[in-house]
């Protein structure tokens, strides 16, 4: 729990949130590979060994800096809907929402493409030394976290009687393995080895090689086995009624992941570089801008003050990403003028000594912006456990009315030459949707962050990219390297990781240290997943600050709600580089798995 100290050494530091990823991650630096050869063999790691978080199935964003020449740029690996799914589709299925699990909200799974991307452009080992760390995970096994376990407790009869592939993939007998036990996905261990050997067998050098890897994925056995299982299988979700994919092989065959420049915003002395808005990475430059002019060095860090101030332009902040935020490809990119000075000068404004009961996003060239009121879908009928998980679009477990966040997973590198790597990767968990026979391993659910309306930034179309909660972070201080960052947490990531980052360079705490301060956030606006159930006024505060804090909250308007101390899903994985030279690292001490090396 709290109180680990911070790593700080001079070759290399890895933070993630599993300790086996963060050590794959640091072996690709003692082999001589850089922070993008570390980050991509950690990602894959953690895409076998954290199968409630991520899988190969999912997404990922990746935000990266390499010393020389000093470009700081963005991968995504987020990919779009298939050129079949249009609004009228759904409708037409009687449907007011995209569901969270099942099919129906499949995209394309982008994680694999974004990876070997990275590895592609900026690496400078295989894809066979990439993958060989998981591909042994898959294939001998590996300890069942608490969290994996308790989903897949959940979800027995689901697995059992429903989805078999994922009975194959993560029952023992018919029944959930117990916590540690030794996990093995040999179907996907072959799934694995085969785009592999395929990618070897390709005349040319490494990176003909590594096109070669993804091409066997997106263009060979990998998206013809995912053809073939979608064009004849429908498969029970959480409308209780059983549908086929929309996703096919051709969407597949037209997807390349993209590098792309970052959004990006000057703070102080630091330069902060983030996704664009497809993902909602620019909440957190919002946040920045509106608090850049109030001393927040001045205030109690542990005080209401502080607290409202943060809660207050995170509202802000998400009203924006409601109203704006979408595909640039489809919708224009109205980050430069949310950013404008003027603008934030007039919200910041709003932040006043009571909490604003609703915050409305700004207007633009006369458009107000507008957040869609859409009535959730009516639930299945018949009642079972194992069916109101699939309620939610998140991979997280409730159980008996408590909260067990364990979503979305997290990975920061730093090397001895100045290179920083940020990967959040997330999507296609084992409560997402079936296993695919042959593959071993679930689709992802990211469509269901699309809104069944016509004219807003973040409305479904065909070939759109669903604007993803995926955010990294890489701040550079006066262009050199400082910061990477990301964490576990949904909408929350942008609020939780801003809250460490204050940490840093407000308070001047390490980097361990900012992993561990008081984690809050606002449930105010709707969430990205199904069913979109949000709770305006709430703010969810970890009871490690004082009362008067609490009651100074309560006093400005807030509806304060106590969790235990370090009980929320905050991972955050910190790396930089001092003013020293030396590198630094730290872990979240939650859930008691994330963890640094730093040598």
């Amino acid at each position: 729990m709290p109180g680990r100290p911070e790593l700080i050494g001079g070759f290399g530091a890895v933070s993630s949130t599993h300790w086996l990823a963060t050590g794959a991650g640091m072996a690709a630096l003692e082999r001589g590979g850089n922070a993008f050869d570390a980050a991509v063999t950690a990602g894959f790691v953690l895409q076998v060994v954290e199968p409630h978080s991520n899988g190969f199935g999912g997404d990922v964003s990746i935000v990266l800096h390499e010393a020389r020449p000093g470009r700081t740029a963005v991968v995504c690996g987020q990919g779009p809907m298939p050129r079949t799914a249009t609004t009228a589709a759904f409708a037409g299925l009687g449907l007011n929402q995209i569901p969270g699990s099942g099919l129906l909200a499949a995209c394309v799974p982008g994680a694999f493409g974004g990876w070997l991307r990275l590895l592609a452009e900026h690496g400078t080992i295989s894809a066979a030394d990439a993958l060989a760390p998981a591909i042994g995970y898959a294939e001998t096994g590996f300890p069942l976290p608490a969290d994996s376990q308790k989903a897949i407790a959940a979800l027995v009869p689901l697995f059992a009687e429903h989805w078999p592939g994922s009975g194959r993939a993560f029952l023992h007998h018919g029944a959930a393995p117990a916590v540690g036990a030794r996990m093995r996905n040999p179907e996907l261990a072959a799934t694995l080895r085969r785009l592999v050997a395929e990618g070897e067998q390709a005349r040319g050098g490494r990176e003909t090689k590594i096109e070669a890897t993804i091409d066997a994925f997106y263009r060979g056995f990998v998206a013809e086995a995912m053809d073939g299982y979608l064009g004849r299988t429908a498969v029970l979700d959480s409308t209780g009624r059983r549908h086929r994919a929309f996703l096919r092989g051709d969407d597949l065959d037209r997807w390349h992941p993209t590098v792309e420049e970052p959004a990006s915003l000057r703070y102080r002395d630091l330069t902060v570089h983030k996704p664009g808005p497809w993902s909602q990475g620019p909440v957190f430059l919002q946040q920045l801008a509106l608090l850049e002019d109030i001393d927040l060095a001045a205030m109690d860090p542990g005080s209401g003050r502080y607290l409202h101030t943060i809660v207050e332009s995170a509202k802000l902040a998400m009203a924006d990403r409601e109203a704006w935020y979408g595909d640039p490809d489809f919708v224009p990119d109205r980050l430069g003028e949310l950013l404008d000075p003027a603008r934030i000068a007039r919200r910041r404004a709003l932040i006043g000594e009571h909490a604003l009961s609703d915050p409305a996003p700004s207007t633009i060239g006369g458009v107000r912006g507008w957040v869609p009121d859409v009535p959730p879908d009516e639930p299945p009928s018949f009642e079972s456990d194992w069916m109101g998980q699939l309620q939610s679009g998140m991979p997280t477990i409730v159980l008996r009315a408590m909260v067990k966040s364990g979503d979305t997973c997290s990975v920061t590198v730093a090397d001895r030459h100045g290179n920083l790597a940020a990967g959040v990767p997330s999507g296609g968990w084992l409560k997402s949707s079936p296993v695919i026979p042959g593959l071993g391993f679930p689709l992802g659910t990211r469509g269901q962050t699309l809104w069944l309306v016509d004219g807003h930034p973040n409305s479904l179309m065909p070939g759109k990219r669903p604007r993803t909660t995926l955010s990294p972070t890489i701040a550079l201080r006066d262009g050199k390297p400082y910061l990477a960052f990301g964490t576990p947490g949904g909408d929350r990531q942008d609020v939780w990781t801003l809250e460490s980052f204050l940490a840093v360079t407000e308070f001047g705490a390490d980097l361990q240290s900012a992993t561990e301060t008081t984690m809050f956030h606002s449930d105010h606006f709707p969430p990205s997943f199904t069913p979109r159930r949000c709770r305006p006024g709430t703010v969810v505060l970890e009871d490690n600050c004082g009362p008067e804090a609490v009651a100074d909250l309560r006093a400005r308007g807030h509806d304060v709600e106590l969790v235990a101390p370090y009980s929320m899903g905050s991972k955050v994985c910190m790396v930089g580089v001092g003013d020293d030279g030396f590198l630094r690292a730290g872990a979240g001490p939650r859930g008691k798995q994330a963890y640094a090396i730093c040598r």
